[in-house]
């Protein structure tokens, strides 16, 4: 009987603490443990980004990239939103992933114009737009590799859809940010002399593919 005692009392302390687990009921937590470090890794790697962000939105003189820097903020804070609710439920998110539209323009200078030698500054009165876009270029370029290699490690399936569809927004911004340090002379883009450009263009051909016709 002390036995069974036990074993009702168990089972009553048991009962008691369900009530507290209720709200929870829809909480899956099926991750993997690499899926978990990595998704905490990627959510720490947007909060990254986004402080940053607000460090350099106090510093940009350039109205057309506190623009862009305005934009990707909204964008990657509702990302952040979506991909923590998913973490946490195991759910569809309230929002899904969004498709990050650019409003540069796509049309590239290339050569390459000597300018002043470049060296790291001494201080953060000396930084310009030209860093804080290269900054901001470096967070978007980062949180896409981390996105990709993430993705197709991810076992939970609306976590990994998140994470895959979000690869090409990243892209995009960086993208746009590639574009509007070009504009501005603080990306250039070399090219090769005409004549090596065609010989590589023409140093490859189409091959058959079998059961096609």
């Amino acid at each position: 009987m002390p036995n069974q005692n036990m074993q009702n009392q168990n089972q009553m302390q048991s009962g008691a603490q369900m009530p507290q687990n209720m709200g929870n009921q829809t909480i899956s937590h099926n991750h993997g443990a690499h899926e978990m470090m990595d998704t905490h890794e990627l959510l720490g790697g947007l909060i990254g980004a986004l402080e940053q962000y607000q460090l350099y939105n106090q510093h940009i003189q350039d109205q057309e990239l506190k623009d862009i820097l305005q934009r990707q903020t909204s964008f990657m804070t509702q990302l952040y939103n979506t991909m923590v609710e998913s973490f946490q439920t195991g759910q569809d998110p309230t929002v899904p992933t969004q498709q990050y539209n650019m409003q540069q323009s796509n049309e590239v200078t290339y050569g390459v114009q000597a300018g002043q030698p470049k060296k790291p500054k001494q201080s953060v009165s000396e930084f310009t737009d030209e860093c804080f876009s290269s900054f901001m270029l470096g967070h978007t370029k980062g949180l896409a590799s981390s996105l990709t290699m993430a993705a197709v490690e991810m076992n939970h399936p609306v976590l990994r859809r998140i994470l895959a569809d979000s690869v090409p927004n990243m892209i995009e911004m960086s993208y746009e940010l590639f574009l509007y340090q070009n504009k501005h002379g603080y990306y250039q883009v070399p090219q090769l002399n005409p004549q090596d450009m065609n010989v590589m263009v023409q140093a490859y051909t189409k091959a058959p593919q079998q059961g096609m016709h």
